[in-house]
């Protein structure tokens, strides 16, 4: 059974930071392509930050310089390192995983930035 276990998300102020965790389980970790995505209420899901099973890594123009996303294979988990947050990051934030036909999801964790 796959499992994506996001963790690490809350409450924080404008200007501070949060890592969000994704822990994965039931794939072989390393061969997959990872990505955090988000949904604010009202909007559509987008992609936040990719990382590729090589560690090349992309992110949406809003979040870039601020944003950094990694990958532990040894601890099958990826990362996303979110400073300098603002109140438009505030979304569920969930944890994507892919390789060739086969996608998961995991559940989502809630991030709100206060003004």
């Amino acid at each position: 059974q796959v499992q994506l276990v996001e963790s690490g998300g809350g409450l924080v102020q404008a200007g501070g930071s949060l890592r969000l965790s994704c822990a994965a389980s039931g794939i072989t970790f390393s061969v997959y392509a990872m990505d955090w995505y988000r949904q604010a209420p009202g909007n559509q899901r987008e992609l936040v930050a990719g990382i590729s099973s090589g560690g090349s890594t992309n992110y949406a123009d809003s979040v870039k310089g601020r944003f950094t996303i990694s990958r532990d294979n040894a601890k099958n988990t990826v990362y996303l390192q979110m400073n300098s947050l603002k109140p438009e990051d505030t979304a569920v934030y969930y944890c994507h995983g892919r390789r060739y036909y086969r996608d998961y999801w995991g559940q989502g964790t809630q991030v709100t930035v206060s003004s």
